[in-house]
């Protein structure tokens, strides 16, 4: 799955399944401090990968704003 510019939604984060089926992924990087301040969340989780994608788009997207000028 890759979305518009052609990258995997993931690409940045670890992606890891729990013993339960749960998928989780932890950004490699730490975002800005700004963006952890405006509650951006370095660990996510969702129940099925466009969940997990979903999730991960909406954390990025809110570093993205954190630190915008």
């Amino acid at each position: 799955m890759t979305d518009r510019r052609g990258t995997a939604p993931t690409e940045g984060w670890r992606v890891m399944t729990s013993d339960r089926g749960r998928l989780w992924a932890t950004r490699e990087r730490p975002f800005p401090a700004a963006a952890e301040d405006a509650g951006a969340a370095r660990t996510v989780d969702g129940d099925d990968l466009t969940e997990l994608c979903r999730v991960i788009a909406e954390q990025e997207s809110l570093a993205a704003l954190a630190s915008a000028p």
